[in-house]
């Protein structure tokens, strides 16, 4: 369960991001902290994959939409995920 703290920085957050938002409690419960959890789980998981792209350990090949597609790099000497 979260603590107060964390609710208080995705409200804020999400505030933030979009200064002009106003909502009753149940739009904030349904929509503003779950897309908040969305955007910020986003953010750690690339930053992840970022990570792991510059250790060797995955390859991103970029698409033409502009998304990326990662998987297993498979480069000789590569070490295997732990």
């Amino acid at each position: 369960m979260q603590d107060d703290a964390e609710v208080r920085r995705e409200v804020l957050a999400y505030l933030r991001s979009h200064p002009q938002a106003a909502d009753t409690l149940c739009g904030i419960v349904s929509w503003w902290l779950p897309r908040q959890r969305l955007e910020t789980g986003r953010r750690r998981i690339e930053q992840v994959l970022d990570e792991l792209v510059s250790a060797g350990l995955l390859r991103r090949d970029p698409l033409p939409d502009g998304e990326a597609l990662y998987g297993l790099e498979r480069r000789a000497g590569t070490s295997p995920l732990r």
